[in-house]
């Protein structure tokens, strides 16, 4: 399994007055304690604790999607498991559950399928009674193919996934978040959505069309209580990206190149920001687009 950070349940964060108390603060978080006013000399603090809390994460049962699955249910959240194959949804929701002692839902979906999606969303309802944070991380890259070979088929396949899945699954979730006072969408895109290049023309569109997407479900879910936003990985270890350093030997070493740090980030890093934005840390943060790139910059 994927590390989950020791101080990921309870994380204070404190506002400027909380300088002189850092040390302090610092011990107390590495014990998963939250320091009090009295204590940190702040007037402000949130506490990422998701406890009580129910998240989806699509296509959670490997890399990227089940470290923040992980990540959530390390922070307190019940999680359900999804991604296509319902025996592997069950076991990695079992290993969850067991690693952080929270309770974990496999339920199987394809996200391209439409009419499939429903399904996914009244089972969560069924087995926990609410969702609160929704995290649309279902995506694919296939193979590099340029647009003089790309065919409507494998065009429509990559948007039905990156793009049409993130649609249906939210229009279905965020009226339940309505309901219960609000929530919180994270989509995935990628910081391949500013990048564009041969052979990955059609998975740069899709991605660059979620985070319009997202704007325009954060624009007009605001009232509803539904914040959204989105995280656009730069290079991170994943399934996906081992198989474009097997399909294009030093893609590591150049895309970890190009970052300010100078390195490929650990799946684990993905954790801290979608932690973040599915609390209450992040309650006035929506419309926005977080990369999550090592310094790589958009433009």
């Amino acid at each position: 399994m994927s590390p989950v950070p020791n101080n990921v349940r309870r994380i204070c964060i404190l506002d400027g007055a909380g300088v002189a108390d850092q040390r302090r603060s610092r011990s107390l978080r590495q014990t998963g304690s939250c320091c009090d006013a009295q204590t940190r000399g702040a007037n402000v603090t949130y506490s990422i604790d998701l406890s009580g809390k129910v998240a989806i994460v699509t296509g959670s049962t490997k890399g990227l999607g089940r470290a923040m699955a992980e990540g959530l249910a390390g922070a307190g959240a019940g999680v359900v498991i999804s991604s296509r194959k319902q025996a592997l949804c069950e076991e990695v929701a079992a290993e969850v559950a067991a690693a952080t002692g929270v309770r974990a839902v496999g339920i199987a979906c394809n996200v391209s399928d439409w009419d499939a999606v429903p399904a996914l969303v009244d089972r969560a309802m069924t087995a926990f009674g609410q969702i609160d944070v929704l995290v649309n991380n279902a995506g694919i890259n296939p193979v590099p193919s340029s647009l003089q070979e790309i065919d409507l088929g494998l065009w429509r396949k990559i948007f039905s996934v990156n793009l049409e899945g993130p649609l249906r699954t939210s229009q279905l979730v965020a009226p339940i978040m309505r309901e219960q006072g609000g929530g919180s969408i994270v989509n995935i895109a990628s910081f391949g959505a500013y990048t564009p290049g041969p052979g990955v023309a059609a998975y740069g569109a899709s991605k660059a069309a979620l985070i319009n997407l997202t704007r325009s479900m954060a624009r007009e879910w605001a009232s509803w209580g539904v914040r959204v936003n989105a995280i656009s990985p730069g290079p991170i270890r994943s399934e996906m990206t081992e198989g474009a350093e097997r399909n294009l030997p030093g893609f590591y070493e150049r895309s970890g190149g190009a970052t300010m740090m100078k390195r490929v980030a650990d799946t684990h890093e993905i954790i801290g920001p979608v932690v973040y934005l599915a609390g209450d840390a992040s309650s006035f943060v929506t419309g926005e687009d977080h990369l999550v790139s090592g310094g790589l910059l958009r433009g």
